[in-house]
């Protein structure tokens, strides 16, 4: 089962020249539950090829949403950026297997 089974979506976005934030919503008290539990940050850490210390997370059970954010590999809009936006960034998490 990967990670866009259990949710409603997953949405990654520029968050400064030096981060970027991956947002999990997973719409229902059971669906956070059980996403939450099951994504662990040294996965994700390993996902993206960063520091399990250096990714910061953040479970917010009122919003049902898991949120991440990571340290980019280059500054955004330099010439190794692939991804000004950061909108490709969710897609890795979405098929991440939980």
């Amino acid at each position: 089962m990967k990670v866009k089974d259990q949710v409603l979506k997953v949405r990654s976005k520029n968050a400064g020249p030096f981060w970027v934030t991956i947002d999990v919503f997973c719409g229902t008290p059971e669906a956070f539950s059980t996403v939450s539990a099951a994504l662990k940050t040294d996965a994700v850490a390993r996902l993206y090829g960063t520091e399990t210390q250096l990714v910061k997370r953040f479970d917010i059970a009122d919003l049902h949403v898991v949120k991440f954010s990571i340290p980019r590999p280059v500054v955004q809009g330099s010439a190794q950026d692939r991804d000004m936006h950061g909108a490709q960034w969710a897609h890795l998490l979405a098929e991440m297997a939980l």
